[in-house]
């Protein structure tokens, strides 16, 4: 089966591009092109080079000891975290930035709903002298006030969502009417592997870095390149998919997706899709959404602004129909109690979506010898605050 996909912007039956008629000349023009400005060599150099001098790849794939030896396998974190920003966001927003500048862009919008989407989108306008124009929900501008802060600094305008929910879904329908009504000028940098075809498969290939220096660092610290379980938290998806790309045709590796539960799947208030969704279109193409029986979407809520959405990525959506990962939710909760255990056994604070995939490793069985990727998407910075009202410190 195949996991990628097909010339037509579908994985299996999800996908697609559900636009209005006044998007689609930019969509088309995106489809047309940005295969071949990818894959041109001088755009790849450049890439790679603002990848390992500006963002500081390799990040290092760490053995933490600690956390191995409480759960009795070898757990390896793959450190987003210490990317510049902060997160995975900005190995995405670099090849776009380069993308939109051979499109002859000179405006980007995008939306943010931890914050961290915008930071990178902000960090790569000002690196390009771009004009910068990010959507959050008012909700997450509360919460995640360091990161408007910093978007702020780098020469962002941040526009307040305050329809519907007013976080992620929200500022992603702002920004969709923006584009609408600025199609010639304009670049939209979606932060995840969502939207109308070919952003899910765009995004996966720029955050596909991730799983390509895996395989070739475990290769060097194990002796091969195939683990036994690869974990990532999943919202719409833009980590796990960069952390599963490479190990998706290899059937040794169990690939594992972590949802919000929020306050219980069955609460009414939580963010797990696949349990909880069906199939509907949602922000340009067809995946599972979180939607009542007349088809309006659910609010979703997680206590972690990034993985409050209420669909995921399409090819996600493929592969937990065609069984390929496992999806699977950890509570706000859980999820709190995971981060506070890194930190005190690794000295790492975790951004709190990357502590629902590290929540999960207290639901897994292991005989002692597996070996197990768990992708640190972001750091905690931006979360001390949750944190701190959480734990009462």
């Amino acid at each position: 089966m195949s996991y990628q996909v097909n010339e037509k912007g579908y994985y299996g039956v999800f996908g697609g591009a559900y636009i209005p008629e006044m998007l689609y000349p930019n969509v088309k023009e995106l489809r047309e092109k940005y295969l071949e400005y990818i894959q041109d060599p001088k755009f790849q150099e450049e890439y790679l080079q603002l990848l390992k001098d500006y963002v500081g790849r390799p990040s290092p794939l760490y053995l933490a000891e600690r956390l191995s030896a409480k759960y009795g396998a070898k757990i390896y974190l793959k450190r987003e975290d210490l990317n510049h920003t902060g997160a995975h966001k900005i190995n995405n927003t670099v090849g776009q930035i380069l993308l939109a500048e051979r499109l002859g862009k000179k405006r980007i919008i995008a939306e943010t709903g931890a914050g961290q989407h915008g930071v990178a989108t902000a960090t790569v306008c000002a690196l390009k002298g771009l004009e910068c124009i990010v959507y959050m929900g008012a909700v997450d501008i509360e919460r995640q006030a360091p990161n408007v802060a910093r978007m702020k600094m780098m020469g962002a305008t941040v526009i307040p969502a305050t329809s519907g929910s007013q976080t992620l879904k929200d500022a992603t329908n702002e920004a969709l009417r923006d584009w609408i009504n600025n199609p010639t000028d304009t670049h939209y940098i979606i932060g995840s592997v969502v939207g109308p075809h070919p952003y899910p498969d765009m995004v996966a290939r720029f955050q596909s870095i991730i799983s390509e220096e895996t395989k070739w660092q475990l290769l060097e610290k194990t002796g091969t390149s195939s683990p036994d379980y690869v974990l990532a938290c999943v919202g719409g998806g833009s980590n796990a998919m960069g952390m599963f790309y490479h190990f998706l045709d290899d059937e040794h590796a169990k690939l594992i997706a972590i949802e919000a539960a929020g306050k219980g799947v069955n609460t009414g208030e939580s963010a797990a899709t696949t349990l909880l969704g069906k199939e509907g279109v949602l922000h340009g193409s067809r995946s599972i959404v979180m939607q009542t029986e007349d088809g309006q979407v659910v609010e979703p809520y997680s206590i972690s602004a990034g993985l409050d959405y209420p669909g995921i990525g399409p090819q996600h959506a493929h592969l937990h129909t065609s069984k390929r990962a496992l999806y699977v939710s950890i509570t706000d909760d859980e999820a709190m109690q995971a981060g506070l255990e890194l930190a005190k056994l690794e000295g790492i604070i975790p951004a709190i979506e990357s502590s629902h995939a590290l929540a999960y490793l207290s639901k897994m069985e292991f005989k002692g010898d597996e070996t197990v990727v768990v992708c640190l998407s972001g750091r905690g910075d931006k979360d001390l605050s949750t944190y701190m009202t959480y734990f009462g410190l």
